[in-house]
């Protein structure tokens, strides 16, 4: 079963104000993050299953034959699709107990890593079950390299690797536009090998998302927003454009169910998709192959997650701002409300959790903030912190 992934999530009221600290998990954007296909998948491949076996369905193989045999020129959908498709996999992953789901991944070297979701392989992350298969039907076993937990992204590496990987080629996600047109690969609902289109619906999407459960902390991402039909299973697919190039990792949707954490209450798209742009998930994944653990960009302060529109406040207490830390260095204080971070408005912690988190340590930041009424401006240089804390 698919052990309550992919469950949708309703925008949960916030909290009640307290001494603030890192409480309920309220975002800008609160959404379910994409995983197993469940009950739904399995139900599909059930009926399909019975029409293959049925003796006068001839349909499927007429299709299939006729459609091969035509040409597609390059610039199509169905070429991009084409090219693109043998270098996705789908991704099964089982914990110890038996729970797991399907999720997408991506070739993204000759040697054998597939960068894919975190909420994909967290099922396996403690000695569980890994595979991947390609559209060619042909299946690996993998194990996790390193897995990112804040960011939503995760490298797995194949085992026995083939030697005629193809990875796909990363496009540059700062230069996409609103309006570029969008190609998604994945596994919805367990449909493997699914290829739907859209557009840039928008860019710099400050989303926080989880997979629904109890255990799991949020994941935060300045996104690329997309009305390509993305669904439960399509996460850790790439997001191409219309050249093929990967510009981001669909990981996270809005969506209109009630809730709960039941497989029967999953919901599907509405075409609010949400991508981790790939120019971060591209340094994560190196920073993952390279050492096993994330690195993330840090102000040394803590800021409330509770829903707001005014800006992140620093919450009060002691350890607010971390003595020596960059905020200290920067002059800012316990209380404070960074309302920018250079020119990207900030309403909200988990909004700046996730513009921080596009930079990298050692970057300087114009940090624009309220205090006592009166706006301050200061320049700081981001630390870093090692692993998910």
């Amino acid at each position: 079963g698919a052990g309550g992934w992919g469950t949708a999530y309703q925008q949960q009221p916030a909290p009640k104000k307290s001494g603030g600290g890192r409480g309920g998990l309220i975002a800008a954007v609160l959404i379910a993050a994409l995983v197993a296909g469940g009950l739904g998948g399995g139900l599909g491949y059930t009926l399909a299953k019975d029409n293959d076996n049925n003796s006068n369905s001839t349909t499927v193989s007429a299709d299939t034959g006729s459609s091969a045999s035509v040409k597609r020129s390059p610039g199509t959908i169905a070429a991009v699709a084409a090219k693109s498709l043998p270098s996705t996999v789908t991704i099964e992953a089982e914990s110890t107990s038996g729970e797991g789901g399907t999720g997408t991944g991506f070739v993204f070297d000759t040697q054998g890593h597939i960068v894919t979701n975190n909420h994909v392989v967290a099922d396996a992350v403690d000695g569980g079950k890994l595979t991947a298969t390609f559209p060619d039907g042909k299946k690996y076993d993998a194990e996790i390299v390193g897995h990112a937990q804040g960011y939503d992204v995760a490298v797995i590496k194949l085992k026995d690797a083939p030697t005629d990987l193809k990875p796909l080629a990363l496009g540059d996600s700062d230069k996409v536009a609103v309006g570029d047109e969008t190609i998604a690969i994945g596994a919805p609902f367990g449909l493997s090998n699914t290829v739907t289109t859209g557009i840039i619906s928008a860019k710099n999407r400050p989303v926080a998302s989880s997979d629904g459960s109890s255990t799991s902390k949020a994941s935060y991402m300045s996104a690329l927003q997309t009305d390509a039909s993305i669904n439960p299973g399509n996460s850790g697919g790439p997001l191409l454009d219309a050249q093929g190039a990967v510009i981001g990792i669909n990981s996270a949707i809005q969506s209109t169910s009630s809730g709960g954490l039941s497989g029967s209450s999953q919901s599907g798209s509405i075409g609010l998709g949400f991508a981790i742009p790939i120019n971060q998930a591209k340094y994560v994944a190196q920073q993952l192959i390279k050492t096993g653990k994330p690195v993330y960009a840090k102000i040394g302060a803590s800021v409330s997650l509770e829903d707001s529109t005014a800006g992140a406040t620093i919450t009060t207490g002691s350890s607010a701002v971390e003595a020596g830390g960059p905020a200290a260095n920067a002059g800012l204080k316990a209380g404070d409300v960074i309302t920018k971070l250079d020119d990207s408005v900030i309403d909200s912690g988990p909004t700046l959790i996730g513009e921080i988190w596009t930079h990298k340590p050692g970057d300087k930041v114009t940090i624009t903030y309220k205090r006592g009424g009166t706006v301050h401006t200061t320049e700081l240089t981001l630390g870093s912190r090692v692993g998910d804390s």
